[in-house]
């Protein structure tokens, strides 16, 4: 099989942690370019990785050395470089949110589409094995019907982990386009939407910011959310929690609650009805604390698809749909109102 040869645009913290190791990590790829505006911040990767360096997409996109690229800017050129990459015959993985509108989102699909090269989105949750033994475990029907969930993610925020610390592009809505919500929310509706294999249809929100006085974009959001078959649940998006991280799920069922990484040891935890408990661990989830899950399996799934030439697993219409619910959140907090996702 030849090498897949790989771009990483935006040289930023995803990409120093996850996507550039995880390139060099994997054996059927050969990284080749990064890019990035910040020229002194491109240069140092590069030399790193002993790769060429860009200032301009523009440039490494036609300079034919990229079969792939990885798109880890700030969300308001999510959409622009991703469509400008697919047009020039190149493979995209995206970071999530993958775009800032519905229609962006529409364009980067059709794009997709119409140079027939692959567009996968980087939600990670999906492949937690705690989270794909809950999907499992629902589908099979062993915890009967959902009645009702609760999931967050929170953290002291990106000033911690961003390579701008509190000068960051996550809090200038201008290019974040939404802050908590979009950065740790759209993770969780699209693990929701995985894990109970059903869509939200309806969202009610309350988005502030009251955490980070810095920032022009919301640090904390609590949404109430419905599923078609009626499943309701809260979902909280936080950058306010100080101490440690929180990534948890819980799940209530007819016969069960399942708790997905709410126990330090054990990544998911199987509460029967009737009393048993089961425990398992999975290992840990990926996280910015220390000891996290070393590998998203994220780029290799996204390396798989593109040499095998098949579906990615989480397509631009999955990430579309985890959006748009971000989208109805933000709605929903703006007019007071409960908002239909996709006018569903």
């Amino acid at each position: 099989m030849e090498k897949l040869r790989v771009g990483v645009i935006g040289c930023g913290s995803i990409a120093q942690y996850r996507h550039l190791p995880e390139y060099q990590l994997n054996k059927n790829v050969e990284l080749v370019a990064v890019c990035d505006i910040n020229e002194e911040r491109a240069k140092k990767i590069a030399g790193k990785y002993g790769v060429t360096h860009y200032t301009s997409y523009e440039a490494l996109l036609k300079s034919g050395e990229v079969d792939a690229v990885s798109v880890c800017t700030p969300n308001y050129l999510h959409a622009p470089i991703t469509i400008a990459a697919l047009e020039a015959g190149i493979h995209v993985l995206c970071e999530k949110p993958m775009a800032t509108s519905k229609q962006e989102a529409e364009a980067m699909i059709a794009a997709s589409k119409k140079s027939s090269k692959k567009l996968m989105i980087a939600h990670n949750q999906r492949f937690v094995a705690s989270h794909q033994r809950a999907r499992q475990l629902i589908k099979s029907g062993e915890i009967g019907k959902i009645y009702s969930f609760r999931t967050a993610f929170g953290h002291g925020g990106p000033e911690g982990w961003s390579v701008e610390g509190k000068e960051s592009w996550f809090f200038n809505k201008e290019k974040a386009f939404v802050g908590a919500m979009g950065d740790l929310g759209v993770h969780k509706t699209d693990l929701l939407r995985y894990v109970l294999g059903e869509e939200i249809i309806e969202v009610g929100s309350f988005v502030e910011t009251s955490a980070k006085d810095f920032a022009d974009v919301d640090d904390n959001a609590v949404c109430i959310l419905k599923t078609e078959s009626g499943i309701i649940g809260t979902l909280a998006a936080s950058w306010a929690y100080v101490s440690k991280e929180d990534n948890s799920t819980i799940i209530y069922g007819e016969h069960a609650i399942l708790r997905l990484e709410d126990d330090p040891v054990n990544s998911l935890v199987v509460q029967y009805k009737n009393g048993e408990v089961v425990n398992y661990q999975l290992g840990k989830i990926q996280s910015n604390d220390e000891g996290g899950q070393g590998t998203s399996h994220v780029i290799d799934y996204f390396v798989e698809a593109v040499l095998r030439d098949q579906e990615p697993p989480v397509t631009g219409e999955e990430g579309m749909k985890s959006l748009a619910v971000i989208l109805a959140a933000l709605e929903s907090n703006e007019t007071k109102q409960i908002v239909s996702v996709n006018g569903r």
